[in-house]
């Protein structure tokens, strides 16, 4: 009769405990998917001391080099250099104003230099002028076929499978998910329900200003030249405020870039966790941290132990880096 009901309980408790070698067959045994598993046990299991209700259960993971390829330079400047020069002739000041002076003269270090704020300038100096829906359009179309300039890849395939397996997982223990990146919002929203399973209401990104007005007899949002909003180091914090209105109880991150979007999110009550992917696989992927201009991450290797946060070694950690 004991041992009946040792086993019963062992049953009941496999059926509702998160089944990790299934759902995170990419990772490696060890101390980060260990990590990962008892945070997730703890916070879903119903009667312990660190239960979240689903409500609560709110994980948000950068984009750049936390779900795909970073390197050699993020996906989005890839997508608006073609523009820069398209519109160059329309604009000879840009020949002597960065970041448009780099992108001009193929001086892709000059343009790294800029960073994220750089990037964004960049975005709203040759996507505004036209709707939010042409817009959308535009970068469907690009996704739908571009390819990373080292692999030949589609952009679209050069996705961590690990990270892709944890999005799912988290879901499936009742977690929202969402996106907090750096790159532009609608950018990022026409796929990324496609391509993580994250719906686009699920996205926060930078974004430029927008005006209502009417084009042609019918309404339309237009795309102004002005920045409105920066989603990168403590702009992610904000925008979670703004646009989440929780702070999350997890955060996934690979840069310093996200350390704020960490430090806040691990610094409320209760149970938290926050995990930084670590590029050190130059074989598989590409080995940079503190001298990258993409992804640069140094405080968060020096910090993140400190604080208790998880740091994933992408060489020892994953059975794999993109999908097959």
């Amino acid at each position: 009769m004991v041992r009946t009901l040792a086993a019963m309980t062992v049953l009941a408790l496999a059926s509702v405990l998160p089944t990790a070698a299934q759902d995170l067959p990419s990772w490696n045994d060890g101390a980060a998917k260990k990590s990962i598993v008892d945070f997730v046990t703890a916070v879903t299991t119903q009667g312990g001391s660190d239960f979240v209700e689903p409500a609560d259960r709110i994980a948000v993971f950068d984009n750049d080099g936390t779900l795909w390829s970073e390197q050699p330079m993020y996906v989005q400047l890839a997508f608006v250099l073609d523009r820069v020069k398209a519109l160059a002739p329309e604009h000879p000041e840009w020949k002597d104003t960065e970041p448009f002076k780099s992108v001009l003269a193929g001086d892709m270090k000059g343009v790294a230099a800029a960073g994220m704020k750089g990037l964004v300038e960049i975005v709203a100096a040759t996507h505004s002028g036209m709707t939010s829906d042409e817009f959308s359009r535009i970068a469907t179309d690009w996704i739908a076929s571009a390819k990373h300039p080292t692999t030949g890849k589609p952009y679209t395939s050069m996705i961590y499978q690990p990270m892709r397996e944890l999005v799912s997982y988290l879901k499936d223990n009742g977690f929202k998910v969402f996106i907090v990146s750096g790159g532009g919002i609608e950018f990022m929203r026409p796929w990324t329900e496609r391509v993580y399973s994250i719906p686009a209401e699920n996205v926060v990104g930078s974004s430029i200003k927008t005006k209502y007005e009417m084009r042609d007899g019918k309404p339309a949002v237009v795309r102004l030249p002005e920045i409105d909003f920066i989603d990168d180091e403590a702009g992610k914090p904000v925008g979670i405020a703004k646009f989440i209105g929780k702070r999350p109880i997890a955060a996934f991150g690979n840069s310093d870039g996200d350390f704020q979007m960490l430090e806040w999110t691990t610094a409320g009550d209760g149970r938290r966790f926050g995990l930084i992917v670590h590029h050190d696989d130059g074989e598989r992927e590409v080995a940079y941290d503190r001298d990258s201009h993409f992804g640069k991450l140094a405080k968060g290797l020096d910090e993140g132990p400190k604080r208790g946060w998880t740091i994933v070694s992408m060489k020892n950690d994953w059975k794999q880096v993109f999908p097959e």
